[in-house]
């Protein structure tokens, strides 16, 4: 069940580091310190990876540095964050405990000295992990100046050894009550897969039933939720009520489901790295909106890159200014704080090339200044900041089900489902347009317009939200490739879109993997279709329209449907069934929003973003940031005070070049 306990947004804007005292002399940390508080820090992560140099003997705790570490750095009125290390088993245990080691995929078991190294249905691994957190959860857990939890490091193993099979086994038989069902469910008599024991049935392995794959990722999802929920049970009775717990969850990742690993969680977190290339407002924008859609709430942002990766094939440095883009780009879409990856490079370790904020030495790298900068810039309109958040009136739906699914079974090499869910993303977020990523089955209440790209597979609380949504007045929107599965990754005996038929008032007749585009033409507009294309036929032609056809192509496609429109209950669902061209895509996406009566927060020219962060009683923060290398002049709409720069604006603004402003109406 959930906790009871809720993230609190702060009255000020956080910035940090993670930080590994561990690593290095303890007559170090105070120039350390002395640094972090002069850049302006006021947060630090510690202890993600620090399990051996707590627990160094199984049952023998040394927690006088880490608590000695936490005192130096709230003299220096420094906050910290403690992270559980559970990531990094020591050798000890490992050595005691040799099956806590993960298998892989082939059958072999992982080598010590890794990170995330650990079967998570290991018990052996349960209890020493609930031994160490708890004892950590015991001695920290009132301390005044631990404001947080982080659980774990990026959750990301999967383990095939005997246990996982036996425990995945008995998921089912939980799941599906009897054989008979789990085989009608999988349609086990194609290929003579019928299981007549539940021993019979094994980790699935490559390409496999569609059935078993995704009641895999389910138990994947639900073995990470148990650990993670026995750490919680640890930690949260010696916390205080004010002090949250999270985990830093990796970008689009998909190897559980994000959604319900939150649900146990106060406050959500992410880690963003660019790695290769430079910042992208729009990718990277998405990003943030979708980690905060796990908790439809701010999240932190936990990591992030100050200059460099280590672990791409270029790992280039982002520009100067562009750090200081990166940390008002998250807090534009609703960041409380920022933390870098890491403090200081690390003389030994896989990791020793990352970007850090100090070099080997302890001295300051190019970045640490234009973090300093952030830092000042934080401290001076936190104030204005405080209690505020984005909202958005447009929400783009997020389903790991059809997202897995897809993935499984493409059908085009160059299907990939985040690529479509970010062609619908980026119309809107090229014309500043808030978006929120939610779960797909999420309250839509709130909502004007709502995309769902790809809806796949579909659950009958899926089908209800969107038709109450369509019904009370909204404008859904349906994609390609929505429709098409049930919730066990069984095709539907019906056409596609399955139940969403009642909504679209269209069906489709076939569905072809394009080698080549096809012609689409629309009212006023002309584009092609790639990649996919879905043949549509009316079946309410009263209160349907044709908003676009496909011109002449392989004969099959030819003059018929490929966009829709129709009218239901107080609302409207438009049904794409091509995959557009980006101009095309852009033209669409744009009457759509019109229809809907979405707006842009600011209209604003190519490369500048415009985010806003609003209070609880309606006062509007306004972040623009300047992508560009040139100054570019932004129309207001209204009289403005400019709060980095302290300016009084009538009519324009003229943002400089890589340049961050911060707007509140005169």
């Amino acid at each position: 069940m959930a906790t009871k306990f809720a993230y609190t947004p702060p009255d000020k804007l956080y910035l940090g580091s993670a930080y590994y005292p561990e690593q290095w002399p303890e007559a170090s940390w105070k120039d350390d310190i002395r640094l972090m508080r002069a850049a302006g820090f006021n947060v630090a992560r510690m202890g993600d990876f620090a399990w051996s140099s707590l627990e160094p003997a199984p049952g023998q705790f040394n927690f006088d540095w880490l608590e000695r570490a936490i005192g130096m750095l709230a003299n220096s009125g420094i906050d910290s964050v403690l992270a559980t290390p559970t990531a990094g088993p020591p050798a000890w245990l490992v050595t005691q405990y040799p099956d806590i080691l993960p298998v892989d995929q082939d059958g072999r078991r992982a080598q010590f000295g890794n990170r995330c190294h650990y079967c998570v249905n290991s018990p052996e691994f349960h209890a020493a992990a609930q031994r160490l957190v708890g004892a950590m959860a015991e001695y920290f857990g009132d301390h005044p100046h631990v404001i947080g939890w982080q659980l774990d490091n990026e959750y990301n193993r999967y383990c095939y050894c005997p246990r996982c099979q036996r425990l995945f086994q008995e998921y089912l038989a939980q799941s599906f009550g009897s054989l008979a069902e789990l085989n009608r469910r999988w349609t086990t008599a194609y290929w003579s897969q019928t299981y007549d024991a539940w021993e019979q049935i094994p980790l699935p392995v490559g390409p496999h039933n569609p059935g078993l794959m995704l009641e895999h990722k389910h138990f994947i999802t639900a073995s990470y939720r148990r650990f993670q929920r026995l750490q919680i049970d640890a930690l949260r009775p010696h916390l205080p009520p004010h002090v949250w717990i999270t985990h830093n969850f990796m970008y689009w990742h998909d190897g559980y489901d994000h959604y319900n690993m939150n649900i146990d969680l106060e406050l959500a977190s992410w880690d963003w790295y660019v790695g290769t290339g430079h910042p992208d407002p729009l990718l990277h924008g998405a990003a943030h909106d979708l980690a905060r859609g796990y908790k439809r709430q701010n999240f932190w942002l936990m990591e992030t890159q100050p200059g460099n990766v280590n672990w791409r094939k270029v790992n280039n440095v982002v520009d100067q200014g562009e750090t200081r883009l990166m940390a008002w780009h998250a807090v534009g879409h609703g960041a409380d704080a920022v933390l870098y990856w890491q403090w200081r490079s690390p003389l030994g370790g896989q990791e020793q090339y990352h970007g850090t904020l100090l070099d080997t030495a302890g001295q300051p790298r190019p970045f640490y200044a234009e973090a300093a900068q952030v830092g000042e810039e934080f401290a001076a309109v936190s104030s204005l900041l405080a209690g505020t958040h984005p909202a958005a009136e447009t929400a783009i739906l997020n389903c790991y089900d059809s997202r897995w699914s897809l993935g499984w079974q493409p059908h085009h090499q160059d299907f990939n489902y985040i690529d479509h869910l970010l062609h619908y993303y980026r119309p809107l977020a090229a014309r500043n347009i808030p978006v929120d990523i939610i779960e797909a089955g999420a309250p839509l209440v709130g909502y004007r317009l709502v995309i769902a790209p790809a809806l796949l597979i579909l659950a009958r609380y899926k089908v209800d939200g969107l038709r109450i949504f369509v019904e009370n007045g909204g404008h859904l929107v349906l994609t390609l490739r929505s429709g098409m599965k049930d919730q066990y990754n069984a095709l539907l005996p019906q056409r596609q879109p399955g139940a969403l038929a009642e909504l679209t008032g269209a069906e489709v007749e076939d569905y072809y993997a394009l080698l080549d585009p096809v012609p689409v033409i629309g009212e006023g507009w002309e584009g092609t279709s790639h990649i996919w294309a879905e043949r549509l036929r009316l079946l309410d032609p009263d209160h349907t329209q044709v908003l676009a056809t496909y011109g002449a192509s392989n004969g099959w496609l030819d003059g018929r449907p490929a966009i829709t429109q129709h009218e239901f209950g107080r609302g409207r669902v438009t049904f794409i069934g091509a995959y557009l061209d980006e101009a095309s895509q852009a033209t669409i996406i744009q009457r759509i929003a019109e229809e809907a009566n979405v707006q842009p927060l600011l209209v604003a020219p190519a490369g500048v973003e415009a985010c806003r962060r609003i209070s609880p009683e309606g006062r509007e923060v306004f972040i623009l940031i300047n992508y560009t290398s040139r100054a570019q002049l932004i129309p207001l709409p209204w009289p403005a005070h400019e709060h980095l720069h302290d300016l009084d604006l009538d009519t324009d603004l003229l943002l400089g070049p890589l340049d961050v402003a911060l707007l509140t109406h005169s």
